[in-house]
Formats: C-alpha cells, sequence, structure tokens
C-alpha cells in the first residue's frame, strides 16, 4: 500500500469540496484507458499538438535557436508514448544536431519503454534515462552548464491551478540556466462543443478513465466504492478556461476505507472532483510568467488553432 497515496485520499476527501488528486489515474489499467482516450474521435488534442510537430518541426527548431554545430541536453519532462518527440527527433537526428535525449521519468518501465520504441526508430540516437523526481534530476544536470531545451508536452501543465502552475514553473526555472528553453505545449480556450465530448466521449472510455479511480482505492487502500454508484460529470467553462471531471454520488454513503479504517460520507448529488484540465490564451500565459524566470519567445499552432506550443526563453 502506497502511505502517499493513502495520505492523498484521506485529505481529499477529508475536504468541505471534496478531491481525489489526477496523478493517480495511471495504473497499468489506467495506463491503458489513456492510451484509448488518446485515439478517440472526440479527443483532440493529441492530434492537435502532433499535427504541430508533423508539419512544423522546421518552425520549432529554429524558435530554439538550435545550431548543429553547438551541443544541447534535450530533456522531456515524462517519458509519455514517444509519438510527438519522435517528429522532433527525426530532423535532429537526420541533420547531425549534436545533442543527447534526456527523457525524466519516475517509472523505469516508463523509460525502458520509451528508449525501445525511440533507438528502434532512430538507432544513432544518443539516448540518456534519468529516473526520479524532475526538479531533482535538473538540479542535478545543473552542473553540467550545457545548453538546455526542456519540453513539458501535452499541456500536462493544464492538470494544475494556475498558482500551482506558478510555482511549477518557477521551479523549473530555477533549475536552468539564463538562456535555456521550454517547449510548453498548451491547450487553447475554445468552445465547450468541440471541448466538453473531449472529456465525456460516446463510447465512455473518459467515464471508465475516471472511474478507475476508485478502482484503485478499492484495490490498493481496501476501499469498498460501488463505482455504480457514482457517475462521471464533465464541465467546461468558456470565460476562464477551465475543465473540471468529477464523480457525482447517485445516492446518500458512507463509504469505508480499510487502510486507514475511516469512513467518509457524501450526500446524493456531492461532487468528488478528480481533475482539472486547464485551457489558455497568451493573456493567461503572461500572467503565469508574470511571476516566473520564463518569457514568451514564440508561439505555434496548429492549423485549427486548437493548440499551442509555446517556446519560453529563461530570462
Amino acid at each position: 500500500m502506497s502511505k502517499q497515496f493513502l495520505q492523498d485520499v484521506e485529505e481529499g476527501l477529508s475536504k468541505s469540496k471534496k478531491t481525489i488528486p489526477s496523478k493517480y489515474f495511471y495504473d497499468k489499467r489506467g495506463d491503458e484507458l489513456f492510451i484509448k482516450i488518446m485515439h478517440l474521435p472526440e479527443y483532440y488534442l493529441t492530434r492537435s499538438e502532433l499535427e504541430i510537430f508533423q508539419t512544423k518541426t522546421a518552425q520549432i527548431i529554429e524558435a530554439l535557436a538550435l545550431s548543429p554545430s553547438s551541443y544541447f541536453e534535450l530533456i522531456e519532462l515524462g517519458a509519455g508514448d514517444g509519438l510527438k518527440t519522435l517528429e522532433l527527433l527525426k530532423p535532429l537526428v537526420v541533420q547531425n544536431f549534436s545533442f543527447d535525449y534526456m527523457p525524466i521519468d519516475i517509472s523505469m518501465n516508463a523509460l525502458e519503454l520509451i528508449a525501445d520504441k525511440l533507438k528502434g526508430a532512430l538507432p544513432s540516437l544518443s539516448i540518456k534515462k534519468q529516473q526520479g523526481d524532475y526538479f531533482k534530476i535538473l538540479d542535478s544536470l545543473k552542473a553540467t552548464s550545457h545548453p538546455k531545451v526542456v519540453l513539458f508536452l501535452g499541456s500536462s501543465i493544464g492538470n494544475m491551478e494556475d498558482e500551482e502552475a506558478i510555482g511549477f514553473l518557477s521551479a523549473l526555472g530555477s533549475n536552468l540556466s539564463k538562456g535555456d528553453k521550454l517547449l510548453l505545449g498548451v491547450d487553447l480556450i475554445k468552445p465547450a462543443s468541440v471541448v466538453l465530448p473531449a472529456y465525456n466521449d460516446s463510447q465512455g472510455v473518459t467515464r471508465d478513465f475516471n472511474l478507475n479511480l476508485l478502482r484503485r482505492i478499492n484495490e490498493e487502500l481496501h476501499g469498498d466504492f460501488n463505482l455504480n454508484e457514482f457517475e462521471h460529470i464533465p464541465s467546461y467553462s468558456e470565460e476562464d478556461g477551465y475543465a473540471r471531471s468529477y464523480l457525482k454520488s447517485r445516492k446518500d454513503q458512507k463509504v469505508r476505507i480499510n487502510g486507514n479504517g475511516n469512513f467518509y460520507e457524501l450526500k446524493e448529488g456531492e461532487q468528488i472532483q478528480t481533475e482539472v484540465s486547464r485551457k489558455y490564451n497568451d493573456e493567461i500565459i503572461n500572467t503565469i510568467l508574470e511571476k516566473t524566470d520564463f518569457e514568451i519567445q514564440s508561439k505555434i499552432t496548429d492549423n485549427k488553432g486548437y493548440f499551442a506550443n509555446y517556446v519560453l526563453n529563461r530570462v
């Protein structure tokens, strides 16, 4: 049993507005469900960012001010599936840029999978896997003083509230040097008719993904949640750009987590927030960056304007 998992669930379910951190979506089944989500017709995010990497890599490389003659470290936060990263790595390898690719992830299994996939496609690629916490790894890499380009893709920053994003980017900036670059992928504010189906697909995969949180609690923390007594509820506001996911109790009920021996009461209609998926525009990004060491150098979007990759400069 994970003590941190238990602690976070205990803290979240004890609040007046209950929450469970979205990072606990990702066990083996959660990973499988999210891969399905990425290929759903309603889930535009992956396709939109992939389009940028497939059609505008030259623009990305130019915006990052990369030169074949100058060595740099290409660092990716979160190993991912490598689909988008591969599109960037191909021209860098073919054009003989001098760099090491350094994926950082807490999971060695994820790192092994991404390394095998990328080496299979690009045998000459230099990969240096980095297992551990983002900031601990970055702190250890600071000693090299080599120029760094950090990739933080998939609108992962959108899983944070704005104050949390400010803290994250501030910590990231403190582990980089002046002139280092951050390629930040973000989902852009758009109509609810586009956004909401991505979190409430017709096949029910996003619903199963959300409910998987309760299944994990049952299996790993010995909870007794009845998944049939909860409903998947997505919401989205075009005004502030916040998409959120909830699990709504279908009735008054009391659940027990045997891992800590505690009971938690839920009223009919009471919601547990499980995910934040923030959408952005230039104004929101600039407001966040005002309190960090980054500034916008360039912005690259897909053809529909659904998604953006911001090139940020560490000042």
